[in-house]
């Protein structure tokens, strides 16, 4: 019995005879906006507990000597395909140009639908050479030269700009009103991406257009300098996709000068020193637990709280009126 009796002490949960219960209309108000609060907070960490969260991380990047996957479709309005070609160059100097290799060029109506389409790599049928201004087809070996529009000064000065067309009129006297006609290297970047999707990713150039001004017949380079930013995606399998993230400044360059720099669209691109890595984690069920707890303690803890303000502020307020009528 003495036993008992002592753990009976240790109770500091103590009750209360519901005689001495007072309830009260602020109680209730305040016990129901607690109760939504706790629902609320309940169901937000189930949905936090379900569904998985990604965790990132910076290190250094030391892989070396990995090979980087270009995914890019680029729409050219105002080009032929013959004359659109993929050159590169590597820090050290090395030059590859006209590659050929995974790439396919489609042909469009003024409409932007695809007319033709064609894998351009080696083996594949050649897509139609385009007009010189003498009338023949471009060879192979041979130099592209554009039509002055009829204010040639000799049988070989060639065209291959607005600027160069404007030019030649200006020394003919002739005035130019239709520059919109000239071939222009306006361009739309309908995806650009450096490695394989993974969830949550943003390329930043996706859906960029570049129209050309017209007003001034100028021509020149599109210049698009991307730091990549290798990065490491794992999945709540455990399935690791390597791939890179990119940020763009863009700038054009307008070909003034001699010489001209060639009219083009470059990308010039390099790689971050930092890697990141994303890694999906769900909450353990301990974690789970552990936040449900914390929840509804704090919630009745503080409305215990406010209650009692609110209840000994109420009955204070009360008694002082009492002695003011008394008085």
């Amino acid at each position: 019995m003495e036993l008992w009796s002592k753990l009976r002490n240790l109770d500091a949960y103590p009750k209360v005879n519901e005689d001495f219960y007072s309830r009260t209309l602020s109680g209730g108000l305040i016990t129901i906006l607690s109760s939504l609060a706790i629902l609320l907070l309940f169901f937000s960490e189930i949905r936090l507990y379900l569904y998985s969260a990604t965790e990132s991380k910076l290190t250094v990047d030391t892989s070396r000597g990995e090979r980087l996957h270009i995914n890019f479709d680029v729409t050219f309005p105002a080009l032929p395909c013959s004359l659109v070609a993929v050159d590169t160059m590597d820090v050290s100097g090395e030059q590859h140009y006209d590659i050929r290799h995974d790439i396919t060029k489609k042909r469009i109506d003024h409409l932007g639908n695809v007319i033709e389409s064609r894998k351009d790599r080696v083996g594949a049928p050649k897509i139609e050479r385009p007009l010189q201004k003498h009338g023949g087809r471009l060879d192979h070996n041979e130099v592209y030269c554009g039509s002055c529009y009829g204010a040639e000064e000799t049988d070989d000065q060639c065209c291959n700009s607005c600027e160069e067309v404007r030019d030649a009129y200006r020394k003919k006297g002739w005035a130019i009103n239709n520059v919109e006609l000239i071939d222009q290297i306006s361009h739309k970047i309908n995806k650009l991406s450096f490695g394989e999707e993974f969830p949550g990713v943003v390329n930043p150039l996706d859906g960029v257009e570049w129209i050309q001004d017209n007003s001034n017949g100028l021509t020149g380079m599109y210049q698009y300098f991307v730091k990549v930013v290798p990065t490491i995606y794992t999945d709540i399998r455990g399935r690791k996709i390597h791939s890179n993230q990119f940020s763009v400044t863009e700038h054009f360059r307008e070909a003034i000068g001699y010489p001209r720099p060639p009219p083009g669209v470059y990308f010039f691109y390099e790689f971050s020193p930092i890697k990141v890595d994303f890694t999906e984690e769900n909450t353990s069920l301990l974690h789970f637990l552990t936040n449900i707890c914390a929840i509804v303690g704090g919630i009745f803890t503080v409305a215990g709280i406010i209650d009692s303000f609110v209840y000994h502020g109420h009955r204070a307020i009360k008694k002082k009126m009492e002695l003011g009528k008394l008085g």
